[in-house]
């Protein structure tokens, strides 16, 4: 009573001091567009009488209306506290919400709270007009030059206080431009046509707007002019004609030709120069205009044997393409000088002949190649040394000598040792020379290469191929491998393919071969039963010849199917008396096995099989087998069970069909009989009076699954021992104190009580005899 009296004092008292909050509800009002942290409105917290203190991040604003995330709770003191802006959201008079009901939320620490209404109400703003989206920031406006005059850009701004903007607002350039206008709207015009090389570059300009009530703001416009290639390049190089000797060194520089671009001023890229008309001989630095010799300038050959003077177009552009251009012509004198040596037009040959060419086999003729300028003999005249280079003495040389007709002369077999030492490949070097002085000499290469023939077939290393493997194997299992080989040089990789075989009912094919390696593997497991011989041809190809084999596979039976039954499950009924060793309801279990002999099965009853009742005969050698009952029912005693589920298991002992031997894995397959024991039949007993029919059934209600008969049998057990237990005791001591009170007794003799005893009329054993 005591503490029930002291919790509802501390109730009144709390319930008479209770934190709340001071200075509300309350209105406030804030100007719209304020900015983050502005004041709104101050308030504290009269703490309870437990002086808990306000927990951290409390108060706070919730469930404002509507929503909002524009105002939030500052503390000042430990109960003092403002709410401010937050700037997360504008507020906007014109736009936007015109009052909020914050509902500030306060609790302390022992959960004593409070919730009052803050009123904000937003006030009006007089604001300047606003320029739309980058143009308030100030905008680049580019004008191409040589633009007519005209519209350039449209000026848009708002005014805020006008929601509706029916309101017209007043546009003006704040700095006067004699190249630029505005209209009143808004609309920016250039008036005179802009050119960039006479220095019209950019300008900036400031424009402004007023509203109706003389409000204004500004944003500055960079008008920038953009310079297009208008302007063509002007040669600035005098000269015309040039003078070279020939045979100049390939590079010499002979001419450089400048230009300028009007346009070039504040305009990306360079001047650039090309050779417009077809020659050969120079070639010209598109950046900086140097010609320079391109080609040999042979003034006793070809074109310049005739007319030694070389005219050039020379044009420049501004731009790579589509730019302006100009051109020039420069003409070119080539000086003779003696220069003839004997030469060639081509120096370097590369030549490919067959492993099996013939001997005398032509390779190359020189002179159809090589030739002298100069104009009078001997100058004109040369021949060609003898051939060498690495092992060439025995496979080539010149027929007739000095000719320049190479042949061949020896063995370019490919497989022989000796070329393959020598990688088949040869490098022949000769000469022509002048046969005048000073005999100039040029060297000639001539690389030759023999090209490998199929001279041997592709072939298997065996005519057929057998593989066995088991039909339990998992996918992924090698069969066997194949090997094709081909005796050609050089060696090409063999692909490796099944081209017909392999399919089983449910796969268009179990097999996988490695086109690489040519191992075959498994890519599901075979079935023995289903297919127990696959023959594959299996192909193998090197992109130039193709052979096939014959592979065999034999798939090795294993005990993998389960012996299988019928019926799978069956239902019978038999009477309690039903004589020991009677085929039940001759039921018959016929099972079958793909892959094992029935001499093989043996038959067991796992579960359901309570005293052993039921049996299978046979029980092992035979696919068909009989259930007996082995022992005949007693309900009195020993049976409780009428409806039995037996679970029969059939085993095949692994021996399979053609097998005198089992070996370790056996399979098993089960059959759920269901057997249900009848009772006699119902008794019925009949009375005169009254006429009623009586029935008693005798019914065993014993269930496996009722865990407390067992329990209490075995209870009533132990009690009826200990009692039995008991009664012996007692009457063990029952004697002993009887024959302890005879010794104390007068010393009758015993014949003497015995004839008394007898005298009495009692027959039989003597009391006093318990105690001997």
């Amino acid at each position: 009573m005591q503490g029930a009296f002291i919790v509802l004092v501390l109730l009144g008292i709390t319930s008479g001091e209770a934190l709340h909050l001071i200075h509300l509800p309350a209105t406030s009002h804030v100007a719209e567009n304020a900015p983050p942290a502005t004041l709104v409105h101050t308030f504290s917290v009269n703490l309870s009488v437990s002086l808990s203190p306000v927990i951290p991040g409390f108060p706070m604003v919730i469930n404002p209306r509507p929503f909002t995330e524009a105002f939030r709770v500052n503390r000042l003191s430990a109960t003092t506290f403002e709410v401010v802006t937050t700037g997360k959201e504008q507020l906007d008079f014109e736009t936007g919400p015109k009052a909020f009901d914050l509902q500030i939320y306060v609790k302390d620490d022992v959960g004593v709270t409070d919730v009052q209404v803050l009123t904000v109400q937003v006030t009006d703003v007089n604001e300047p007009p606003q320029f739309q989206g980058s143009l308030a920031q100030g905008l680049n406006l580019y004008i191409t030059e040589r633009t007519n005059p005209g519209f350039i850009y449209q000026v848009e701004a708002f005014d805020p206080e006008d929601t509706s903007r029916n309101i017209p607002l007043r546009y003006f350039l704040i700095s006067p431009s004699k190249n630029f206008r505005m209209s009143a709207n808004g609309t920016l015009f250039s008036t005179t046509e802009l050119d960039f090389e006479a220095g019209h570059k950019s300008f900036h300009l400031l424009v402004g707007v007023r509203d109706s009530r003389d409000l204004e703001a500004s944003t500055a416009l960079q008008v920038t002019i953009v310079n297009i290639n208008d302007e063509i390049p002007l040669f600035t190089s005098p000269r015309r004609v040039y003078s070279i000797p020939e045979e100049a060194p390939l590079g010499t520089m002979v001419a450089n030709i400048t230009a300028v671009d009007p346009d070039d001023e504040g305009f990306p890229g360079h001047l650039l120069y090309s050779i417009a008309t077809t020659s050969s001989y120079f070639m010209v630095d598109q950046l900086t205009g140097t010609i320079q010799v391109a080609q040999r300038l042979d003034r006793d050959a070809g074109e310049l044997r005739q007319n030694p003077i070389i005219s050039l177009e020379v044009l420049v552009k501004d731009r790579p393409s589509g730019g302006q251009e100009n051109r020039m012509q420069i003409t070119f004198i080539v000086e003779d000088i003696n220069d003839n040596p004997a030469t060639c037009r081509k120096r370097t040959f590369s030549i490919m002949l067959p492993e099996r060419a013939a001997n005398g086999t032509l390779l190359l003729d020189l002179n159809k190649f090589c030739f002298d300028d100069d104009s009078e003999a001997p100058n004109n005249k040369f021949n060609f040394t003898t051939p060498s280079g690495a092992g060439s003495s025995r496979r080539f040389s010149q027929r007739p000598a000095g000719s320049g007709r190479i042949v061949l002369i020896g063995d370019l077999d490919y497989e022989n040792p000796s070329n393959l030492a020598a990688g088949n490949k040869y490098s022949v070097m000769i000469q022509v020379q002048d046969v005048a002085p000073p005999y100039y000499k040029k060297s000639i290469y001539i690389s030759i290469l023999t090209r490998p023939e199929n001279e041997f077939p592709l072939i298997f290393e065996r005519s057929s191929y057998m593989f066995d493997v088991p039909e339990t194997r998992p996918a992924r299992t090698q069969v066997g491998q194949v090997r094709a080989t081909d005796r050609d040089f050089p060696q090409r990789p063999v692909v490796y393919s099944i081209s017909r075989g392999g399919a089983s009912l449910q796969y268009p094919n179990i097999f996988w071969i490695n086109p690489k390696t040519g191992e075959l593997q498994l890519i599901t497991k075979a079935d023995h039963e289903t297919t127990p011989v696959y023959i594959l041809t299996v192909e193998a190809t090197n992109g130039e010849d193709r052979s096939s084999v014959t592979v065999t596979v034999n798939i090795v039976g294993e005990n993998d199917e389960k012996p299988i039954c019928t019926p799978n499950f069956y239902f019978m009924s038999i009477p309690v008396d039903l004589k020991v060793g009677t085929n039940i309801q001759n039921f018959k279990l016929t099972c079958t096995d793909l892959d094992s002999s029935p001499r093989s099965f043996r038959y067991s009853i796992g579960s359901g099989n309570i005293n052993n009742h039921f049996a299978f005969s046979p029980n092992a050698g035979s696919n068909i087998t009989r259930l007996l009952l082995a022992s005949r029912f007693d309900y009195s005693i020993l049976d409780t069970v009428r409806d039995y589920k037996l679970l029969v298991y059939v085993t095949d002992d692994n021996l399979l069909s053609g097998r005198t031997k089992a070996k370790a894995l056996v399979e098993t397959g089960t059959v759920t009989l269901s057997v249900k024991v009848i009772p006699h039949p119902v008794t019925t007993i009949t009375t005169p009076r009254p006429r009623i029919t009586y029935q008693i059934r005798r019914e065993n209600i014993f269930s496996p699954s009722a865990w407390y008969v067992p329990f209490i049998i075995t209870l009533g057990s132990i009690v009826l021992v200990g009692l039995l237990g008991s009664l012996m005791v007692l009457l063990a001591k029952a004697v002993y104190r009887h024959c302890s009170s005879m010794t104390r007794k007068d010393k009758k003799p015993l014949h003497k009580e015995y004839e008394e005893y007898e005298e009495r009329g009692h027959g039989g054993i003597y009391p006093d005899e318990l105690c001997l």
